[in-house]
């Protein structure tokens, strides 16, 4: 059975639009409801959200959907992803939904679903939702003496925002440190800031105002360039770019210059080898990581697993066979010593953690590699256009010979849009237009 509402990250879309509409998502509570519900056990489940203005109306469709198939809610607010997935294991909660569409505009929303591991569900629960909606579901909602109840749960972010110091050393503080922090108008607005002040920073957020609107408009990670402004202007030692929902992070150095994913997991994992901390004789990520970091670990005697795209096969690989380091280069990073999904302000906090133990400034610490040049171009489809064709197999099979080891190529449908991505990289730019160039016409004809 083929999923018809979930992508690569729970469901999104444009709000209000199917499959964002609330009906559909109250369907999809009571699924969840039915699914997750234990006898004998007064069942909970934990919804946050970020702050784009479609969120009021997705979370009371999430409530009316849990309490009618007898399950209690606690209602957080405003709070990052990761902070869900830590509280949904802290409250024994048995299902946790976060309301975000991540780092896109506020005209999208979507929902992201957690076990009660704290860790989001997989596709084949997914599947078990969608065959619950298409079913016979009324027969199995509460009875009117068992109808859930729902709370607003106050002061819970302040419980994430101390697990998040927690992760710091505890003979290190901030002290000394000025940085600025770009909130994306988004779920962290209130637990970044507090965070880095009360570990003794001086703190300057932006984009710290959320209206409704203006979720990831023209900020956070997805557009560092107000953060790379005021890092130049205040002087500060470090800026910190998150995105809507929390569980990504790019930072800045103090010559106002982007450290993406590959670069702070390289850091991460320096580190963590030196003090013996690295599991699993590497890190994790995905084919679009650059070929600079997998050289990088290979000269450290580390190792670089690649998966498929979404943190959800960064996890899945990292869970089945032991590392706790992972993530993409778009700086959504899994630390699984602390979490269970990506944390955009834990593993800051980490990078500054060595920036303080270390002494060297952040354009020092996060300069680990050279990147290899890299190509990304996306080609236009029909639908059903076939990318396993002879005469593409053919011309892939030339483009790798032709690189050999000295770089990659790689081509795979977008999970989001009609176009099909194919990326190389390599030391020679020149080479790599070249070849991109045979590949697209080749998929094009």
């Amino acid at each position: 059975m083929k999923v018809k509402y979930f992508g690569t990250d729970g469901m999104r879309g444009r709000a209000n639009r199917v499959p964002m509409l609330p009906g559909m998502i109250m369907q999809v509570a009571m699924a969840m409801g039915i699914l997750f519900r234990r006898a004998g056990h007064r069942n909970r489940v934990v919804i946050g959200k970020d702050t784009r203005l479609s969120g009021y109306m997705l979370e009371n469709a999430l409530v009316a959907g849990f309490t009618a198939a007898g399950i209690d809610v606690f209602l957080l607010g405003p709070v990052p992803t990761p902070a869900v997935a830590m509280l949904c294991r802290s409250l024994r909660a048995d299902i946790g939904v976060m309301i975000s569409a991540s780092h896109n505009q506020f005209y999208d929303n979507g929902i992201k679903l957690f076990g009660p591991d704290g860790y989001k569900l997989s596709g084949e629960v997914e599947k078990e939702i969608e065959k619950c909606i298409e079913g016979d579901m009324l027969s199995h909602l509460a009875g009117q003496y068992d109808i859930g109840r729902a709370k607003r749960v106050e002061g819970d972010i302040y419980r994430y925002i101390e697990f998040a110091k927690r992760t710091m050393p505890r003979n290190v503080t901030l002290e000394g440190m000025r940085i600025v922090v770009d909130c994306a108008n988004g779920a962290v607005y209130k637990a970044a800031p507090l965070a880095l002040v009360e570990l003794g920073a001086e703190v300057i957020p932006i984009n710290d105002k959320p209206d409704g609107m203006n979720i990831n408009k023209n900020c956070g990670s997805t557009h560092p360039e107000s953060l790379m402004k005021k890092v130049a202007e205040v002087g500060a030692d470090v800026g910190i770019a998150l995105d809507g929902d929390g569980d990504r992070v790019l930072m800045v150095d103090e010559r106002g210059s982007i450290v993406d994913g590959d670069q702070l997991m390289a850091v991460i994992a320096d580190s963590w080898k030196s003090n013996g901390r690295l599991k699993g004789s590497g890190i994790v990520a995905t084919v679009m990581s650059n070929l600079g970091l997998e050289r990088f670990l290979i000269n450290r005697g580390l190792k670089l697993a690649r998966t498929g795209v979404g943190d959800r096969s960064v996890v899945a690989y990292m869970r089945a066979h032991g590392f706790n380091v992972g993530g993409e280069k778009s700086g959504h990073i899994v630390l699984s010593d602390f979490t269970t999904t990506g944390d955009g302000l834990i593993s800051a906090l980490q990078i500054l953690g060595c920036l303080k133990e270390e002494g060297n400034s952040m354009s020092v610490l996060c300069h680990k590699f050279e990147p290899v040049p890299q190509l990304l171009r996306n080609v236009c489809l029909s639908k059903g256009h076939a990318i396993d064709n002879q005469e593409i197999i053919k011309v892939m099979n030339s483009a790798r010979k032709e690189l050999g080891k000295r770089g990659r190529i790689l081509i795979r449908p977008s999970g989001t849009e009609p176009v099909i991505r194919v990326m190389a990289e390599g030391d020679d730019y020149g080479v790599l237009e070249k070849i991109v160039d045979r590949v697209i016409h080749a998929i094009s004809y």
